[in-house]
């Protein structure tokens, strides 16, 4: 079972804050950190944020939300093995050629050691205020996920779409393996379909009170419906029952997640505070070092 952390770039939004948290989730054995994005957020709102019980996004307006990918370059520098992913990039407020070459730069740099979460979003003020159309945002998304992996292949690129069009494109550096995995997240059935047609894993981010797995089905439909293997994309869910002062047995809440095929479990940084080190550190002693 591998292990991912959550919430890097909104816990430790500065340079020295991204090194500190990256170097002791690596020293702990965690597979992978992860980032979040936003790139505006408005004043008021009256979207609904859909992993919470009152609809209201937990962090202040006014937090920090350094970008994902500067934030995961200062990270992978300071690390050598951690795998730095997106939870969730906004894939339809990024222009596509232009995030192809970040991610692929970036993933160069880092020796292989980048995955980019995908999301279409959910607060439609933020799409106003970047002046991208919040309707058709999925079937933009799919676009978005073809031109990169056109550009991560192989030169003379070209993509023909609704949203997207170029020819005999040159997009450089490349990724190390030829090409980025894309991990799909999201709560509704739609990401889960978008999951098994083009995605290389699933992160159903809708909090412990939602029951995930019911997605995941929809995930294995969809992958057999395009020709796929379902067993191809990756499951990635949360685990409550594994936190620490959860009252329940961690190693027998991996445990049962492994038996329902989930790869990796992600953990909120939130219930290793206020100190961190300590507290992953016993995490990687009493949990992950025996779930592996």
């Amino acid at each position: 079972m591998k292990f991912a952390l959550h919430f890097g770039n909104l816990n430790f939004p500065d340079a020295a804050g991204a090194a500190r948290i990256a170097r002791v989730a690596e020293a702990a054995g965690f597979d992978t950190l992860l980032a979040v994005d936003h790139v505006a957020l408005p004043q008021r709102y009256d979207s609904v944020y859909p992993y919470s019980a009152d609809g209201r996004m937990p962090a202040a307006n006014t937090a920090p939300y350094p970008d994902p990918l500067i934030w995961m370059a200062f990270a992978a520098a300071a690390t050598t093995r951690l795998k730095l992913m997106t939870g969730v990039i906004i894939l339809p407020q990024r222009e596509p050629l232009v995030l192809a070459k970040q991610v692929a730069t970036l993933d160069a740099m880092s020796g292989g050691r980048i995955e980019l979460g995908i999301g279409v979003g959910w607060l439609r003020e933020e799409f106003a205020a970047i002046g991208v159309p919040f309707e058709r945002r999925g079937k933009r998304a799919d676009e978005y996920l073809g031109a990169m992996r056109a550009l991560w292949a192989s030169d003379g690129a070209s993509y023909q779409g609704e949203f997207v069009n170029f020819q005999g494109v040159n997009s450089n550096p490349k990724p190390v393996r030829g090409r980025v995995p894309i991990i799909v997240g999201g709560h509704s059935e739609a990401a889960a379909r978008r999951a098994g047609r083009l995605g290389d894993g699933f992160f159903p981010s809708i909090g412990s009170q939602h029951d995930t797995f019911p997605l995941f089905d929809v995930v294995a439909r969809a992958a057999e419906a395009a020709g796929r293997d379902p067993a191809s994309v990756e499951r990635i869910t949360g685990c409550p029952d594994a936190l620490p002062n959860s009252g329940k047995d961690p190693l027998a809440a991996v445990a049962e997640r492994r038996t329902r095929g989930v790869g990796r479990v992600v953990v909120p940084m939130t219930a290793f505070l206020p100190d961190i080190e300590a507290g992953l550190m016993r995490f990687g002693e009493t949990v992950i070092s025996q779930c592996q």
